[in-house]
């Protein structure tokens, strides 16, 4: 979703979920505007300070592409309704409601670039009630850090590209939130796709075992790339490692955590306390997700200062900047010129439980109008770290829920 970590859900549910529900096929895109690094860590703040595939053996695929407005998210494409009508929205694996405005829409509606969906257009909506009183509709605030929106919920025939135009997947009986009143702060989208672990989500409502993306890189603007829901979502050969999702607290069923034991920069181990990533299972605090909607990595601060530290020595020949105010990123370098070529680095390397992830430099440093800065930053205390979605960047990612573990290779996603 647009980088903000769900602190408050009024949401009463009795979502109907679709059943026999055929596969599809989803692409990505990315989203660029001249200001993106400081919006897109704006919007990561906004998120971190807040908190029936199965029985069918299809596949659901959806284009996904980079936000337009470049803030950070990608964006994917389904249709709702009948007739079906396109929206683009944020694919995001850190929440779970799948939601869009709806028409008729209050003055705090945001401008979107599609039409807005209308309920009394489509012969196949119906609103969803929330107990046995057919009256009663089941209405609900979801609030994203400083983004929220609010609606009722209802359901309805979600639209997939299949493997052609001429084949798409049709669910019925999806859930999800029709939205008279959001902040302004969904630029480039019409809506969210939640992809998290709750019984909302849209990966749970299609029973799909799992799901991968692989993103393109963060500046480009052409690119898309696929995200699939169901069988064909599968990742096999050299080069794929596999770490075992850490049981969620009760606080944060929605997450996706993982075990990250230790972070080495070249051949260097980081001195990082080794439980650093550690989740308490008493309070929930702590522990490392993986999240599609946060743009970069956070860490816990332990972790952060010691890689801040290594990047520091390795980096002799540029003056460091203070970029706070313009990128919000905490370690910047003023290179000559804005067409200057940053010196070489070495890979960064997260190490996970059973696997290791490499980074190339250009998916833990990012260029900006002739700043290079570290694209991580501190975490805030008791809060989980963050595996924002620039370090996932040309790496194909498989969540696989029924075997409870996330899988990794890299991959040019630019030709996935």
């Amino acid at each position: 979703m647009a980088s903000s970590l769900v602190v408050l859900i009024s949401l009463v549910a009795c979502a109907a979920l679709a059943s026999g529900a055929a596969g599809a096929r989803v692409e990505l895109t990315r989203a660029h505007s001249s200001r993106h690094v400081g919006d897109a860590l704006r919007r990561d703040m906004h998120r971190h300070s807040a908190w029936r595939l199965a029985t069918s053996g299809d596949t659901v695929s959806a284009p996904t592409m980079k936000d337009p407005a470049n803030l950070g998210e990608y964006l994917m494409t389904l249709a709702i309704g009948t007739p079906p009508r396109s929206y683009p929205a944020i694919a995001d694996t850190g929440s779970d409601l799948i939601w869009t405005q709806c028409a008729p829409c209050s003055d705090q509606c945001f401008q979107q670039p599609t039409p807005l969906y209308n309920p009394a257009s489509s012969t196949t909506f119906s609103p969803a009630t929330c107990d046995t009183s057919p009256g009663n509709l089941c209405s609900y605030n979801y609030t994203y850090g400083l983004g929220w929106t609010a609606g009722i919920l209802g359901l309805e025939t979600f639209t997939f590209g299949g493997s052609s135009p001429a084949n798409p997947t049709r669910v019925p009986g999806i859930a999800f939130g029709c939205s008279n009143a959001s902040s302004d702060n969904w630029s480039g989208s019409s809506g969210l796709v939640g992809l998290g672990r709750g019984s909302l989500s849209l990966v749970t409502q299609l029973g799909a075992d799992k799901f991968s993306y692989c993103l393109t890189p963060f500046q480009d603007t052409n690119s898309t790339s696929t995200l699939l829901l169901g069988p064909s979502a599968s990742l096999n050969g050299r080069g794929v490692g596999s770490t075992p999702f850490v049981t969620s607290p009760a606080q944060a069923l929605t997450h996706y955590y993982v075990n990250l034991t230790g972070i080495s920069l070249g051949t260097t181990a980081l001195s990082i306390p080794a439980d650093a990533f550690a989740l308490n299972d008493t309070d929930g605090t702590g522990g490392i997700i993986i999240d599609s909607g946060t743009t970069f990595t956070y860490m816990v601060d332990a972790a952060y200062q010691q890689v801040r530290a290594a990047v520091l020595s390795l980096v002799t020949t540029l003056p460091t900047t203070d970029a706070s105010a313009t990128t919000g990123l905490d370690l910047c370098f003023a290179l000559p010129s804005s067409t200057s070529a940053p010196p070489a680095m070495p890979s960064m390397t997260l190490h996970f439980d059973g696997a290791d992830m490499v980074l190339p430099a250009d998916s833990y440093m990012i260029l900006d109008a002739g700043l290079w800065c570290l694209a991580m930053q501190t975490n805030i205390p008791g809060l989980p770290s963050i595996l924002g979605n620039y370090q996932q960047q040309n790496m194909h990612i498989l969540y696989d829920v029924g075997q409870q573990t996330l899988s990794f290779a890299p991959a040019n996603c630019g030709t996935f």
